[in-house]
């Protein structure tokens, strides 16, 4: 427990006297410790409220990133879905017999990071 935020509890001191009462005003003693306690009481509530105010924005945010979360997933499923069915397509262009698909798609793809190159040179 950090005790740094200004609290300096320093306990009263009591001497009992010969009749076991304590000397002075019990009655002063006994009103000064109920201060001392409605006042740790008091800071007691403020940081409750603290930590209750830092608990309900620690839930939002956790609800928030468990959306972002679930919109992720549901993306990556989708582009799996889209990749699997592409991987499919170009396995079965490649098992056909027409090998001259297999070299037009290699050239499309050289004149795409061909045209890539060029405009990023461009810029």
């Amino acid at each position: 427990m950090r005790r740094s935020q200004g609290y300096a509890y320093q306990p009263l001191a009591q001497n009992p006297g010969p009749s076991g009462m304590a000397n002075g005003s019990s009655h002063q003693s006994h009103d000064a410790l109920e201060e001392e306690n409605e006042r740790m009481a008091e800071e007691l509530k403020g940081k409750i409220g603290a930590l209750k105010s830092l608990t309900i924005d620690i839930g939002s945010e956790v609800r928030y990133q468990d959306k972002l979360l679930r919109g992720i997933d549901e993306d990556m499923d989708r582009t799996g879905g889209f990749m699997s069915n592409t991987i499919s397509r170009v396995v079965r262009l490649g098992k056909g017999g027409h090998r001259n698909y297999m070299c037009y798609m290699f050239l499309f793809v050289l004149f795409v990071f061909f045209i890539l190159f060029v405009i990023l040179k461009v810029r």
